[in-house]
């Protein structure tokens, strides 16, 4: 990228999503993480999905979230995801820079099956 060009304007972030992974084993730290955010936060929870969907690669539910929000949930899922993998990401419109270049991941970095938005 050149140095020279303008920043992108962090003003169309419309919300994020945080994307929980979770399998047979760590299902249980979900279950209580999920229980915790809905019980602290104002969010919309996604269902939970047992199977690999879109572009994640194992099982996950989402949670959706305002950007006043970010400042009080993003902390508190750093201390206490329970070596869960998280990836947080804004909403803006581009799915694919959304989740591969404009995310964060807390613990594990998972590899997402990018494809998915070239056959959207």
């Amino acid at each position: 990228m050149d140095p020279t060009d303008s920043a992108i304007d962090s003003g169309k972030i419309s919300g994020y999503h945080a994307h929980i992974y979770y399998d047979e084993h760590s299902r249980a730290n979900a279950a209580w993480l999920r229980e915790q955010i809905e019980k602290r936060f104002t969010v919309v929870m996604g269902r939970w999905r047992e199977e690999p969907v879109g572009p994640h690669p194992q099982s996950m539910y989402q949670v959706a979230f305002a950007t006043a929000e970010f400042a009080r949930i993003v902390p508190w899922l750093m201390m206490n995801r329970r070596g869960l993998p998280i990836l947080v990401h804004p909403e803006t419109g581009d799915n694919y820079e959304d989740h591969a270049i404009n995310s964060l991941w807390l613990g594990d970095k998972l590899t997402l099956r990018l494809d998915f938005f070239r056959h959207q």
